[in-house]
């Protein structure tokens, strides 16, 4: 079990394999900005998205560590790839040896639970990395909860590229996006409601919603991972009084943080400072 004082109030941590997780960050922070979180992008081990299951569970589960190390209580993992690939293991394998109190969350589920109110066909649309499409893990969630939708996959590698390269409001983002939405929607015509299943792709999505067909709804997942947050906050007010609440956010990136800090301008819109850790 790790070492710490149980009651002593932290941060709450939020993971992602890079920048996108800012996204969520983000929605967090606008709709309970009285916590603090510390915020880990392991850029150096970046991208996560066509690394096998083994690989991104060691990773994430070393984040979860370094999180449990700082006495972060909870932990959101703010990366579909790692949601997708290492949550179920970690919670369910991990943490009654590591520290049963402790609770890491993540991004697939609370998306999922929403996904119903919007459609009026039935059929869904998943744009994820590799990684996530291929785990199926929105469509099983989905099946879950909602058995009567249908889901289809499209996996997307060049996008977070395009994101993470500052191109994603650039002409040259035109191809690969049309080429996306015409590669799902010829899979299945019927699809009224996409999921963004990777926390990079908000930043294309003025891009997205001008290819898109009109009637076809985009969902982003801050916003609803945020609700969630909120709402597990209050059904466990054990776990609330364990956050801190002054307001602030740490950053830190297991790669460069200048570069870090540059690129977090793009998804937060402030300027901020980012610390170098190790994590492996």
């Amino acid at each position: 079990m790790i070492a710490g004082t149980e009651q002593q109030q932290s941060p709450i941590g939020i993971f992602d394999s890079g920048y996108g997780g800012l996204t969520v960050l983000s929605e967090i922070k606008s709709l309970l900005p009285q916590y603090d979180y510390m915020y880990l992008g392991d850029n150096a081990r970046a991208p996560y998205g066509n690394r096998s299951f083994e690989i991104v569970y060691q990773f994430t589960k070393d984040a979860v560590k370094w999180f449990f190390g700082q006495n972060c209580h909870l932990v959101i993992l703010a990366c579909n790839t790692a949601s997708a690939k290492a949550l179920r293991t970690i919670q369910q394998v991990d943490l009654p040896a590591m520290d049963p109190s402790r609770r890491v969350l993540g991004v697939i589920r609370p998306t999922v639970e929403s996904v119903a109110g919007f459609t009026k066909t039935g059929h869904i649309g998943v744009f994820g990395t590799s990684g996530t499409i291929n785990s199926q893990s929105y469509d099983i969630e989905i099946t879950k909860l909602h058995p009567h939708l249908k889901v289809t996959g499209e996996a997307c590698p060049i996008w977070v590229p395009l994101v993470e390269n500052n191109e994603f409001d650039k002409p040259g983002a035109d191809y690969f996006v049309k080429q996306h939405i015409h590669n799902l929607l010829k899979k299945d015509d019927k699809i009224d409601t996409i999921i963004l299943g990777c926390t990079h792709y908000p930043l294309l999505i003025t891009k997205i919603k001008q290819f898109l067909p009109q009637g076809i709804q985009v969902i982003s997942q801050g916003k609803y991972v945020a609700e969630s947050l909120k709402e597990y906050l209050q059904r466990h007010p054990e776990m609330e009084k364990r956050c801190s609440k002054d307001g602030t956010v740490r950053y830190f990136t297991t790669d460069l943080p200048g570069k870090f800090a540059d690129m977090a301008s793009l998804f937060l819109k402030e300027n901020i400072e980012a610390q170098k850790i190790n994590i492996d």
